[in-house]
């Protein structure tokens, strides 16, 4: 295995908005691309990227808009448009011979990338997602982000918060969150994303612009290869959905993480990471 030092920071004009990450140099097996969920950010991978690069693969960890050390819109609107708008753009300047690796709304958002541009991308890997989602475990997910628009007074509140929600016991050392939340001049800490995502989330819908139908239009014209890494604790992905995705991409195939929930990498990282680099091992040299 190849010896990683620290990434490097690296930063994608996507014209009204800089998306930044990190980047580890791997080596000639080819590029990974990670994209992480709503609410989330780039440090959700930290783990897979490092892993994998020390493995031959160069990859980065992107904050998607509104998320991290990205730009936030700067007229407060987001959607499905936007952010496949921007992975698209940051796919051209990466080149296109490379990996999408998505959870959630990074998921649908690499689904949509190479559902309009099968050129796009060289495989695909949905991270507890696919078109079609269960209800009930959307409208938690919403719920949880509505929840503490207006802040923590500190981080054990936020950690008290994140073991509700992902029912798993309390971190220890809540420090490691400081990740995920920012301190402002008011003493509070916040969630590291744009609260405007959320003033047009319908209860429905994990984020505005996404509707299954033409999720699933997209997804029948899916020809590079996928995998889908499931949760096997999560109450986004339900049998019916994955049902319903398989019958529509032929080159797609399932692989259950089954202590994880909806949060696959962060639940059970090593089985994650496993599950992965063998799918990628399967690709072959980049053209």
């Amino acid at each position: 295995m190849t010896t990683i030092e620290a990434p490097e920071a690296v930063s994608y004009d996507c014209g009204d908005v800089v998306l930044r990450g990190d980047r580890w140099s791997g080596g000639g097996r080819g590029e990974v691309l990670f994209l992480h969920g709503g609410g989330q950010t780039r440090h959700s991978w930290g783990g897979a990227a490092r892993a994998l690069a020390a493995r031959g693969w160069s990859t980065t960890t992107l904050d998607l808009r509104g998320h991290g050390d990205s730009d936030w819109s700067p007229d407060g609107t987001y959607g499905m448009e936007r952010y496949a708008g921007d992975i698209a753009q940051v796919v051209q300047q990466l080149g296109r011979d490379v990996v999408l690796v998505g959870a959630s709304l990074g998921g649908l958002t690499s689904l949509t990338v190479v559902g309009r541009d099968p050129r796009a991308a060289r495989a695909l890997v949905l991270v507890d997602i696919v078109p079609r989602t269960a209800p009930g475990g959307v409208k938690r997910i919403g719920e949880f982000m509505r929840a503490h628009l207006d802040g923590f007074d500190d981080l054990d509140q936020v950690a008290d918060a994140v073991a509700a929600y992902t029912k798993r016991p309390r971190r220890k050392n809540p420090e490691g969150l400081k990740k995920n939340v920012r301190l402002r001049e008011d003493g509070r800490w916040y969630w590291h994303w744009d609260p405007a995502m959320m003033s047009i989330v319908p209860d429905d819908e994990p984020r505005p612009g996404v509707q299954p139908e033409p999720l699933m239009d997209l997804a029948r014209t899916v020809t590079l290869p996928v995998l889908v890494v499931r949760g096997g604790r999560s109450d986004v992905v339900d049998d019916q959905g994955i049902e319903e995705f398989l019958a529509a991409v032929p080159t797609a195939r399932v692989v259950d993480v089954a202590e994880a929930g909806h949060m696959v990498a962060g639940d059970d990282n090593d089985d994650f990471t496993s599950a992965v680099d063998a799918f990628l091992e399967e690709l072959g040299d980049p053209a």
